[in-house]
């Protein structure tokens, strides 16, 4: 019995020793997973992340009725991108998004975030300019085929430095920063002058505390600017239509010369099932060519409005429709359908007429109509016809603009 106690011993605990060793693996394995928002690795504690998506639009644009051949009715891959969103430690997360659509690579969004706190983190890198409301919502929840008049003078993308976060539990949301300058509805990897833009955004939710079925919870109210001196033809905008994208005003034979300021009121409200945005846009700068000097101010405005008449809860453009049951042909579920319709507007001073090109129209107004058929939360259907009337043309009057588009969308 004395020698055996111990072999016994022995045995139980060369057993034992294997699977606590292994329960122990298995408690710090990573965690993966995957479904509506995409591809998933994470660490137990979740300090480490590596998220992976992608978004894919197949669209088809047409223009009916356009005798005079200005636009070649076509389909075409719209947006091709993969990306990845991740977290190192509690304290950093990343984001790496590029665009393969037309054959060519383009960087969207490359930066950093280092996170203090949910109020007060900081940005550095390539990304969305704090500015335009609809810019700045994610482009695979757009209602529309594409952003309307007033983003044509928003920037877009941009390189370097900001400061953001939400203030009392997201009653404000603040976005601050310094970065190169793009031309109105441009983007820029560098610089092309000394020159930097001070962009900032404050949205405010004036009652987002109040109950769920408040009609007034889902105001929120906002206000942007920003302002740099810019020099250079390439600071000059070429403005174009919403859904075709074709030339309204451009510029030639002159160059941005001094200080350019932007600033956007903006509003957005959701309830229910309804949502609806409105903003205003005002960019002004010097423009020079060899013999002529002047202010020019570009205005744009829009108001949109959306309803889901199947009844599921309608979103301010940072999250996805989520269809109460997904398209199913052998359970009749046939997932979620919104009406959406909005009106906007484009005027440039009567002084841009000096430097613009030939054939530009000073003035622009457009009427959208949309549906979206939402299958599940990550496939859509949309079809969109807008009508673009124009004014003030250089030379002959500027025949009106009629777009018939749809696309098909993947997005997780």
């Amino acid at each position: 019995m004395r020698l055996l106690a111990p072999s016994f011993f022995v045995i139980a605990l060369a057993t034992v020793l294997p699977e606590s060793a292994a329960a122990q693996d298995r408690s710090a394995a990573p965690a993966v997973s995957a479904g509506d928002n995409g591809f998933t690795i994470q660490s137990q504690n979740g300090d480490y992340q590596l998220r992976i998506g992608a978004l894919l639009q197949a669209d088809g644009r047409f223009a009916p009725g356009d005798d005079a051949g200005r636009v070649v009715d076509t389909f075409t891959i719209r947006r091709v991108r993969p990306a990845l969103r991740g977290r190192l430690t509690r304290y950093f997360e990343f984001t790496l998004n590029p665009d393969f659509a037309g054959g060519t690579v383009v960087v969207q969004d490359a930066y950093l975030d280092t996170v203090f706190s949910r109020a007060f983190r900081v940005r550095i890198g390539k990304s969305k300019t704090p500015f335009g409301l609809e810019r700045l919502q994610t482009v695979a929840y757009m209602v529309f085929y594409e952003r309307a008049l007033p983003t044509a003078l928003v920037p877009n993308r941009d390189a370097g430095v900001q400061v953001l976060g939400d203030l009392a539990g997201g009653l404000v949301s603040y976005q601050a920063g310094v970065l190169n300058g793009v031309a109105d509805g441009g983007s820029g990897d560098t610089d092309i002058s000394d020159g930097k833009d001070v962009a900032g955004r404050i949205l405010v939710r004036p009652f987002q505390k109040r109950g769920a079925t408040d009609p007034l919870r889902g105001l929120a109210l906002g206000f942007a600017a920003t302002a740099g001196k810019q020099a250079g033809a390439a600071a000059l905008p070429t403005l174009r239509t919403s859904s075709l994208q074709q030339t309204i005003v451009a510029y030639t034979g002159a160059a941005a010369a001094g200080t350019r300021t932007r600033y956007s009121p903006q509003a957005s409200y959701v309830h229910r099932s309804f949502s609806a945005f409105a903003e205003y846009v005002h960019s002004e700068m010097p423009i020079a060519s060899a013999a002529v000097r002047a202010d020019v101010a570009h205005r744009a405005w829009q108001i949109a409005g959306s309803y889901l008449l199947t009844g599921e809860a309608a979103t301010d453009g940072s999250t996805g429709i989520r269809p109460r049951a997904n398209f199913d042909v052998e359970s009749g579920h046939w997932g979620a359908v919104q009406l959406a319709a909005r009106y906007h507007h484009l005027e440039v001073d009567e002084a841009a007429r000096r430097f613009a090109a030939a054939g530009s129209a000073l003035e622009a107004e457009a009427w959208t109509l949309g549906v979206n058929w939402y299958l599940t939360p990550n496939i859509r259907y949309l079809v969109n016809v807008e009508r673009t009337v124009f004014d003030r043309a250089a030379g002959s009057a500027r025949p009106s603009e009629n777009a018939v588009v749809f696309r098909s969308q993947v997005y997780f």
